[in-house]
């Protein structure tokens, strides 16, 4: 075994974005889970909320994968975006009279 600091960087830059798309993945699966019932009772402004508060950290994060190089990551992390801001715009057509 080496002690490439290389290795232990590419380790632990995996494991973070390993757990930190896990997290996000987990939350925007509850917030799609959850859109219809909180339109249902008239809330879809703290939906818009919880959504773009996700779109925050998850562009931050994107950004950060970037960085580091981690191009799967940013992508999968993209993917998130794309479908979180679909939904946004689901809510915004709901909220129209």
């Amino acid at each position: 075994m080496t002690d490439d600091p290389r290795s232990d960087a590419a380790r632990e830059n995996f494991a973070y974005f390993s757990n930190e798309y896990a997290q996000a993945l987990q939350a925007f699966k509850t917030i799609e889970e959850q859109s219809s019932t909180l339109m249902v009772l008239g809330v879809s402004d703290d939906l818009r909320n919880f959504i773009d508060q996700f779109i925050e950290m998850a562009e931050r994060t994107r950004r950060l994968a970037e960085e580091k190089g981690e191009s799967h990551f940013a992508e999968w992390f993209g993917e998130l975006l794309d479908k979180a801001e679909a939904l946004r715009g689901t809510i915004a057509q709901g909220n129209t009279r």
